[in-house]
């Protein structure tokens, strides 16, 4: 498991002490392919078929902005309950203790229902007062006539306003500008 950088170093690896942006949600929501889509690079966060391979904080610096963390993905089901408990550990450490943290890129799936992993991780969101934008993910894979549907039925049970997320498709491009425009907010 990964360790924590403390709290007053940059990322290791060296360079500047940046701001930190965060990209969480459940296993197989998409986080590396919507890293890639928001930086307009192919392959710089490796993607793969198979769910859970986040394991550790993945950390990209994006230029000179700031740093992208790609944390490992909650509700995996196929992983060991130890292995589950300590990604659970590095999140929740991570989300709660780094001040270097401006906000994060909350990423649901269009087409399921909050789960119970949503609703925790939702709390644990409010309690730390991060500023979080909530990200669709898969809309193409959502009719356009239901997607209102959809995003009231997401919204509901997370106390969000239906219309407060940006929806994106990594396939078709969909939401890519509205996306980097809402992160590059985050660093004003």
């Amino acid at each position: 498991m990964a360790s924590l950088p403390r709290a007053d170093l940059p990322i290791p690896g060296g360079g500047p002490a940046l701001p930190e942006l965060a990209l969480a949600g459940r296993s197989n929501v998409g986080k590396s392919s919507l890293l890639n889509l928001l930086v307009g690079r192919r392959a710089l966060a490796r993607v793969s078929a198979t769910p859970g391979k986040t394991r550790m904080l993945n950390v990209f610096r994006w230029g000179e902005r700031c740093y992208l963390v790609d944390v490992p993905g909650y509700g995996w089901a196929k992983a060991s309950k130890v292995d589950r408990a300590g990604w659970r550990r590095l999140v929740e450490a991570y989300v709660t203790g780094r001040p270097q943290l401006r906000g994060l890129l909350w990423l649901l799936d269009a087409r399921r229902d909050p789960s119970a992993d949503d609703l925790a991780f939702g709390g644990l969101l409010a309690r730390r007062r991060l500023p979080t934008l909530a990200v669709l993910t898969k809309a193409d894979l959502v009719p356009r006539g239901r997607r209102a549907e959809r995003q009231a039925a997401i919204a509901e049970p997370l106390g969000l306003p239906a219309d407060g997320f940006v929806v994106t498709s990594v396939r078709t491009r969909e939401g890519q500008e509205a996306l980097r425009a809402a992160v590059l907010a985050f660093l004003d």
